[in-house]
């Protein structure tokens, strides 16, 4: 393992570079982001760049905590939880399983596992930023839904993480596999579906 580490600093700029960054990186990804394209973006120049982030995967990863937040943030804010469970899990559902089989959240997921050797920090910053989060809340949600009844769960934890793999059913294997490059609405649909009527299956009052 390598323990010279780049260091991600902080300053006046800081955002600004991050918001120009995420915005190139949504457009392009990682490979066809160049770091002139994101100096412009970011309306600073490449030296300013540069001392904030010496590594472009160190960037990429920092814009994809803080994207992962947003869309946990997104998640948190937007579901209502005094819905039944079948609605609610089917809109956890459809925006986890959307984020993850997109082009960024791909990139995301192959980088954190080709750099784990080298800089396992950035997996566990990632995690914790977003996957982490919603397991958290998720969690809560259970809870809620076993205390009034609508669930029955001994093991929320793992029941939280039951949900999660069955969205990630079919597409995401052959995503990570190449053995498709896309999915569609219909196909998410179709696995999420699925994945909310074995979850009640199991765990509905």
């Amino acid at each position: 393992m390598n323990d010279a580490t780049p260091i991600v600093r902080k300053g006046r700029k800081f955002d600004q570079v991050l918001e120009g960054a995420r915005a190139v990186f949504m457009a392009d990804g990682f490979e066809g982001a160049s770091v002139d394209d994101i100096a412009r973006a970011a309306e600073v120049s490449k030296a300013t760049l540069y001392s904030y982030f010496p590594d472009k995967r160190l960037l990429f990863m920092e814009v994809a905590n803080m994207e992962c937040a947003r869309q946990s943030q997104t998640a948190v804010d937007t579901i209502d939880k005094s819905q039944p469970p079948r609605e609610v899990l089917c809109q956890v559902g459809r925006q986890f399983l959307s984020f993850i089989t997109s082009k960024f959240g791909q990139q995301v997921f192959r980088i954190c596992v080709a750099e784990s050797d080298r800089f396992p920090e950035i997996g566990r910053a990632f995690y914790q930023s977003g996957p982490q989060r919603m397991r958290t809340v998720m969690g809560a949600y259970f809870q809620e839904a076993v205390e009034r009844g609508e669930l029955k769960i001994d093991d929320l934890t793992l029941a939280t993480d039951q949900f999660g793999e069955l969205c990630k059913a079919d597409i995401w294997p052959r995503l990570m596999f190449g053995v498709i490059d896309s999915v569609s609405d219909e196909d998410i649909d179709r696995v999420v579906d699925a994945a909310v009527e074995t979850f009640l299956a199991r765990y509905g009052a």
